[in-house]
């Protein structure tokens, strides 16, 4: 035999030399949930070691992750039911915690990229992402309201926004809006294949965000479809996005691998929660090993092509790297 593939697998010195992905802390958003008060940290029980953070608590975790080498957060606000409206008016009001944390965070560190969350579900007292009317997600009354939303976080300091409600023309009705504004550097991380998933969980327990009445598959996509990721994506790129996201990232890589192949922005895919519930219960049983099949959870999500990954397991991820224990 002239070809033993085995040669470059005999040791840890040869097996990186023909390592063909890497994953490094960089290329991970850590998600983090805030939400208005004083001195508290509250773990997500369906979600073991995230927790929903005030302000104050989260500042020392934030300093602590930017040693760790994580330098992207996207926030996503617990707010409480007295706020909601059907109008999301919170969402761009100036007394509103989330955009005071922007303006704080960025205030106190300028290096860090913050990442938002334009939808209306965590402030609607409907809990869907869009404008509820008779039953209804009405698409184009919900626009001028994601652009207020866009505007106020951008003027609080956010440096990418991520429009996660799946609304038609959502990004080209932001991107006028922050042009005008003069807001033409902040960048839009589009979630263009967003599927009406039941990964999301224990994300919907930590905001206390889930429809108060119907579903969202009017305007999140069908499970089952794949094509239709590049009729979005499509649209997005004419748009002025500047990622194109999937969301959630296991149950669709071959969609990620599609958007690779076929767009030259970058690409982001969202770990969700429902997807680490399921590896940190697994691994709490004894039956996996978290520190072997979570590194191999995100690679192979990098490895179907995304450039980025949102993840709750960034911090534990930038723990092992400073450990020696992953090896670009």
């Amino acid at each position: 035999m002239y070809t033993r593939p085995r040669r470059n697998r005999k040791s840890q010195a040869i097996r990186l030399h023909a390592q063909e992905t890497r994953l490094h802390t960089s290329q991970l958003i850590y998600p983090i949930f805030l939400f208005d008060g004083k001195d508290k940290k509250i773990e997500v029980k369906s979600l073991p070691g995230n927790y929903r953070w005030s302000l104050d608590r989260l500042i020392p975790e934030i300093e602590a992750c930017m040693e760790l080498g994580i330098y992207t957060f996207v926030l996503f606000p617990a707010v409480d039911e007295s706020l909601k409206d059907k109008i999301a008016s919170y969402s761009y009001a100036e007394e509103n915690f989330y955009l005071h944390a922007i303006r704080t965070l960025k205030e106190k560190f300028p290096e860090c990229c913050i990442m938002t969350d334009v939808a209306m579900d965590p402030y609607s007292s409907d809990g869907h992402d869009g404008y509820v009317e008779n039953g209804q997600i009405l698409n184009d009354k919900t626009l001028p309201i994601l652009s207020k939303m866009a505007v106020a976080q951008a003027q609080a300091g956010a440096d990418i926004l991520g429009p996660s409600d799946m609304m038609d023309g959502r990004i080209a009705h932001m991107r006028d809006a922050l042009d005008m504004e003069g807001f033409t550097n902040v960048s839009i991380m589009s979630y263009t294949a967003k599927y009406a998933s039941g990964f999301y969980g224990p994300f919907r327990d930590a905001l206390d965000s889930a429809p108060k009445a119907g579903d969202k598959k009017t305007y999140q996509m069908n499970p089952a479809n794949k094509r239709e990721a590049l009729i979005e994506a499509d649209l997005d790129i004419a748009e002025g996005a500047d990622y194109l996201m999937v969301k959630p990232a296991l149950p669709y890589l071959d969609v990620i691998h599609m958007l690779k192949t076929n767009y030259d922005i970058p690409i982001s895919a969202y770990n969700v929660s429902g997807e680490c519930a399921m590896l940190i219960a697994a691994c709490q049983n004894g039956w996996l090993d978290f520190e072997k099949v979570m590194p191999e959870m995100l690679l192979s999500i990098h490895r179907a092509g995304a450039d980025v990954i949102l993840t709750y397991f960034a911090k534990a991820y930038a723990e092992m790297v400073k450990a020696g224990k992953i090896q670009y």
